[in-house]
């Protein structure tokens, strides 16, 4: 006696009109429905039956969609798949109850009819897709079956997606731009959604296939899925194999609407792993970014992003430098656009990185010149673009002597001096890592930034409150008062030698480097004037307590002024 789970749902005869073409339809559905239940329980041929019920579940998404179609008339294409669906059904249907009572009489056989039955499904979802596409069916209206509430399982999960996937494939323009838009939506708001999205047959490739149609904005919805299914990282290879590369050059030339956008971020993110880097290469797809730029698209600041991750392989960047690259993102720099201005001096530094031969074509073609001027405080460059110039300058001159002279030719100190004083947060921080690169530079360097009148603003960073903005101050400071004239020129200020003694408190553990300051008044004490003012100074008692505790520069700073101080009471007596 056979159990109610082997039932089969009644199969009407064929339908005369619409409403029992439709009937008709529900019954293959809730037979469809039955099945998939029923392959749960099938212990044997476990590959085989998961990908029946993938392909009964697309079946019955495809046929669900139908089922809110309308005619007045008939339609036998329709009906003959009906008819050779349920056909197959049946003949699964028995399958499934001789695997669940192991009554089947070969495993070889067995295997041989599930291949047959699989490869029915496969034609009746691609006969019921032929169907819909030419139009033998009315759309009553572009209903989308409700999204599973928070928290729903699986299942309801894997439904829903390819419910939407049927309708996307199948539905008219306007169905499958909803499908897509639905898509989106779910994707975007739980991770979940894209895990499973990912593990349905065709989804992906049906969305690369969308990339060249450019009607109701089907190319622009899929672009911003793949796009979003390309930021989870496990899942590019998956967008790689669909042979999405190409598809997204092409929105690139020729796409509408935001399309080109979100295939940017797509390529963006593929483009982290470096072999993807020659498929883009391969496709022309460099030729086609470098051109966005070369026209001043609003596209620059995301291509950017791309040509980035290309760069780091060392063909395509000499293939981008023939192509006029460099001199291309130079003038992109000396534009007004914030973004575009930020992603070209970002772009310049990464090509130069670790490479002389780039650094000097930046150079030669007029690439500190273009920095110096987005850096210039009466220009109209932003914070923002200022902080990446800035950068940029000491990324692309720190190697290089000359640079620094053509730096400084183009008011390079003066800007920085500029910022120490007016600049706000980071770019004043930013000056200050440029303050102590040049002066690291040569000695005329410091005898210059001496001149223009660095040393007081340095001074006043020695109290900042970042640790790191105090020791660079110093480290500035030490440096720079080497240069006898930098001595003589800072002992000319009460205030400044005043500061650094008062810093040298011993209850003060935590404020400042000593030993930093310590080198400072060393260095100080070489000068005649600046050595007096620290020996007639009020707070002189903070080093002589350091000395006691046996601080060794502070000790050899006592030295040094009591030697001077006996020579002077000496040559006091002599010219007595």
């Amino acid at each position: 006696m056979k159990s109610d789970m082997f039932t089969q749902p009644e199969n009407a005869e064929n339908p005369i009109g619409s409403s029992a073409g439709k009937s008709r339809i529900r019954r293959v559905i809730e037979f469809i429905s039955s099945l998939i239940s029923l392959s749960y329980s099938i212990k044997v041929f476990p590959v085989k039956w998961q990908s029946i019920r993938n392909k009964l579940e697309e079946l019955l998404s495809s046929l669900s969609a139908i089922e809110n179609c309308d005619s007045t008339e008939n339609y036998p294409p329709l009906c003959s798949s009906l008819q050779a669906i349920t056909a197959t059904l049946k003949n699964c249907h028995e399958l499934s109850r001789h695997c669940v009572e192991f009554s089947y009489s070969g495993k070889l056989l067995m295997q041989s009819d599930l291949d047959i039955v699989s490869t029915k499904l496969d034609n009746h979802i691609r006969s019921i897709s032929e169907i819909y596409s030419l139009g033998l069916l009315t759309q009553i209206s572009a209903i989308i079956v409700p999204k599973p509430n928070l928290g729903a399982s699986r299942d309801d999960i894997k439904f829903y997606i390819r419910d939407l996937l049927s309708r996307v494939k199948i539905g008219s323009s306007e169905m499958k731009k909803q499908g897509l838009i639905a898509l989106n939506e779910i994707i975007q708001e739980d991770d979940r959604y894209v895990k499973v999205a990912i593990e349905i047959d065709n989804l992906v490739s049906v969305l690369v296939s969308f990339l060249d149609l450019q009607e109701d904005n089907l190319q622009e919805e899929a672009a911003k899925t793949l796009s979003i299914i390309a930021g989870f990282q496990s899942f590019r290879s998956c967008l790689i194999s669909a042979g999405i590369i190409s598809p997204l050059i092409r929105v690139l030339e020729c796409g509408i609407g935001l399309s080109k956008e979100f295939a940017t971020r797509c390529l963006q993110k593929l483009t982290e792993n470096s072999d993807n880097a020659w498929s883009i290469s391969a496709h022309g797809g460099v030729t086609v970014l470098l051109k966005i730029c070369i026209e001043g698209d609003s596209l620059v600041s995301s291509v950017c992003g791309v040509l980035k991750n290309l760069v780091g392989v060392e063909e395509i960047k000499r293939f981008m430098i023939e192509e006029g690259a460099v001199s291309v993102f130079i003038k992109l720099a000396r534009c007004k656009d914030e973004v575009t201005q930020i992603s070209s001096i970002d772009f310049l530094q990464t090509m130069a990185s670790g490479d002389e031969s780039t650094r000097q074509m930046i150079m030669k073609e007029g690439g500190i010149r273009a920095l110096a001027r987005v850096l210039d405080p009466k220009s109209s460059s932003s914070s923002k673009a200022r902080e990446m110039s800035l950068r940029g300058i000491v990324n692309l001159c720190f190697t290089s002597v000359n640079s620094v002279n053509i730096l400084l030719s183009y008011g390079f100190m003066d800007h920085i001096l500029y910022f120490l004083r007016h600049g706000d947060g980071s770019l004043q921080e930013l000056a200050l890592k440029a303050a102590f690169w040049l002066c690291g530079t040569s000695d005329e360097a410091k005898k210059l930034m001496g001149d223009a009148g660095f040393m007081p603003e340095l001074v006043k960073f020695l109290d900042s409150k970042s640790f790191e903005v105090r020791e660079m101050a110093a480290e500035t400071l030490s440096s720079m008062v080497i240069v006898p004239r930098n001595q003589k020129r800072f002992g000319q200020n009460d205030e400044n030698v005043g500061l650094l003694l008062q810093m040298l408190d011993p209850e003060l553990a935590n404020f400042g480097n000593k030993k930093l300051l310590l080198s400072i008044l060393m260095s100080l004490t070489s000068c005649n004037s600046a050595r007096k003012k620290i020996a007639n100074s009020g707070y002189l008692i903070n080093i002589e307590k350091l000395a006691e505790a046996e601080v060794s520069d502070a000790k050899k700073i006592v030295r040094k002024l009591s030697s001077n101080r006996f020579r002077s009471i000496l040559s006091g007596i002599w010219h007595s």
